[in-house]
C-alpha cells in the first residue's frame, strides 16, 4: 500500500470511529452520567451518603451517614463504613440515598 493510500485508509478509520463514539454517547447522556459517577465512586472511596433500614411496619431501625460503596445482592446490603467495619443487612426495606 503507498503512503497516500494508506493515509486516506487512515482516516476514513479514524474518521468512523469518531462517528461511532459520538453517536453511542450521543443517545444515552444519562447512561453514561451513571456510569462516570460509579467510576468516580470507585476511585475516591464511596459517595457520601445515607443508608437507613426499616422494619416492614415502616419503623426505623437504625441509619448510617457518610462516604462509602455499597453493594446489594438478592439476599443483603452491605458496605463497610467510616469506621471500616463491615455493614451486612439482611432482611428490612433498605433505603440508599446520596447526600
Amino acid at each position: 500500500m503507498t503512503g497516500k493510500k494508506y493515509r486516506k485508509v487512515l482516516s476514513v478509520g479514524i474518521l468512523a470511529m469518531i462517528g461511532v463514539v459520538a453517536i453511542s454517547l450521543s443517545g444515552c447522556s444519562a447512561k453514561w452520567d451513571r456510569e462516570m459517577k460509579s467510576t468516580m465512586s470507585n476511585w475516591s472511596g464511596g459517595l457520601n451518603r445515607t443508608v437507613t433500614v426499616y422494619d416492614y411496619n415502616g419503623q426505623e431501625i437504625k441509619s448510617w451517614t457518610g462516604k462509602f460503596d455499597v453493594t446489594e445482592d438478592d439476599n443483603e446490603v452491605y458496605f463497610d463504613d467510616e469506621n471500616g467495619k463491615r455493614v451486612i443487612i439482611q432482611g428490612g426495606i433498605v433505603i440508599n440515598e446520596e447526600n
